[in-house]
């Protein structure tokens, strides 16, 4: 069973992020997954389609929305994770399930017939999207991130640095992939996401004076373009 986590967003400033990262670094630990220097890098390919259907679904702010995306972590191909992002109200889903490089480029080919009887449940939902709701692979987004946990109220605090968007190249495995970057240098996308409640130390420490209050989505950033 799926459990629906809060999750918040917002953007601060480079001088900000300096601030609270020395902060957490007292309170919470790295990701394990993180390398040794507490970050990792992201590539995720994200879907839509020729209307723009999650694109306007996450600008008009529909409380039931999905999204769907490609990802893998360091621009390698050993783990390739398929992920559904769902909205439910204020509350947010996320379902996984591993495939394979192959799989991926049949995807992005719209070679999708093989899907339909698929065992696994989220690559048969995906195959209902494309065939009719004509979703396909629409840009590759990288960024570097920055994790910390912390294990009351289930707690992952991230900072996501330098995003940049191939626009509308989504070969996400080429690794001279032309990218663009889509926000000012000195700004950090700050994500804390929980379970039930923040713990009031997490929420003390996030006190942020320079915060712009909006919800910062990576795949609408990477749109700007086109």
């Amino acid at each position: 069973m799926l459990v629906g986590r809060q999750e918040l967003k917002h953007a601060i400033s480079l001088a900000e992020y300096q601030v609270l990262r020395k902060k957490l670094a007292h309170f919470m630990r790295h990701d394990p997954h993180a390398g040794s220097n507490g970050k990792y890098m992201i590539r995720s390919t994200y879907f839509d389609n020729f209307a723009n259907k999650v694109l306007q679904e996450k600008k008009e702010g529909y409380l039931n929305r999905d999204k769907y995306r490609v990802r893998i972590y360091g621009k390698c191909d050993e783990v390739i994770n398929l992920e559904r992002k769902s909205k439910r109200n204020n509350l947010t889903f996320k379902s996984k399930c591993q495939i394979t490089k192959r799989e991926f480029e049949k995807i992005r080919k719209s070679e999708i017939a093989w899907m339909e009887e698929d065992n696994r449940s989220l690559i048969r939902d995906l195959f209902f999207e494309m065939q009719y709701y004509q979703l396909k692979p629409r840009t590759v987004v990288d960024y570097i991130r920055e994790p910390y946990v912390y294990p009351y109220g289930n707690v992952r605090v991230t900072f996501d640095l330098k995003i940049q968007t191939s626009m509308q190249n989504t070969n996400m495995f080429a690794s001279n992939l032309p990218m663009v970057d889509v926000l000012e240098a000195d700004i950090v996308i700050l994500e804390v996401k929980y379970d039930n409640y923040l713990p009031d130390v997490i929420k003390h420490l996030l006190q942020l004076s320079d915060t712009r209050q909006e919800a910062y989505s990576k795949y609408q950033l990477s749109r700007m373009y086109g």
